[in-house]
């Protein structure tokens, strides 16, 4: 995958952001903070969710919206690359292909995109499945669960898949087989 960008519109709470950063640096993703934040970034709830990786990735932050979209203009045609996430559309994140170079917007914890953005770009927008009598997962969740299927499909380019844990020397066993009719 050549680059895969993580747009979070004005998110409201650190944790969140920490744990999206943490998401970034071990997928290779970039991070794009639109401001007004609900925090500073320097919050220690902020820090402690995204752990010691907060040098392990980049960060970009624009004034606001407007800022944002001047900064990357190819939004505009039929390679457009931004993916927007909202519960107020049928199309399952599933059902999209994303190119080499795909921006996943995500919307603020209490209220999501604005709905002006969603109209302007009915095409782009994308949900993640849910029961009907709930709201939305964690914006945390969310982001994690839409970053994998959009590694799946570039075969996760760039990250390890060999199993092996980073500061161990530890060799699996070989897999059992278990009777199910004996346990």
């Amino acid at each position: 995958m050549s680059t895969l960008h993580l747009v979070l519109f004005e998110p409201r709470i650190p944790q969140n952001t920490g744990s999206i950063a943490r998401t970034c640096a071990v997928t290779g993703a970039k991070l794009h903070l639109i401001h007004p934040l609900g925090f500073r970034i320097d919050d220690a709830k902020l820090k402690r969710a995204g752990l010691d990786y907060w040098d392990k990735l980049e960060i970009f932050h624009h004034e606001n919206l407007a800022a944002f979209f001047a900064a990357y203009p190819q939004a505009e045609g039929a390679a457009n690359p931004f993916f927007y996430f909202t519960a107020k559309t049928g199309t399952l994140y599933t059902d999209v292909t994303y190119p080499e170079e795909t921006f996943l917007i995500f919307g603020r914890e209490d209220l999501g995109l604005p709905d002006d953005v969603l109209k302007e770009n009915p095409g782009r927008c994308v949900r993640i499945p849910m029961r009907e009598t709930l709201r939305c997962l964690n914006l945390s969740n969310s982001v994690a669960v839409a970053t994998y299927e959009v590694l799946r499909q570039h075969d996760f380019a760039g990250l390890t898949k060999d199993g092996r844990w980073a500061k161990s020397e530890w060799e699996p066993e070989t897999p059992r087989t278990y009777d199910i009719s004996q346990i």
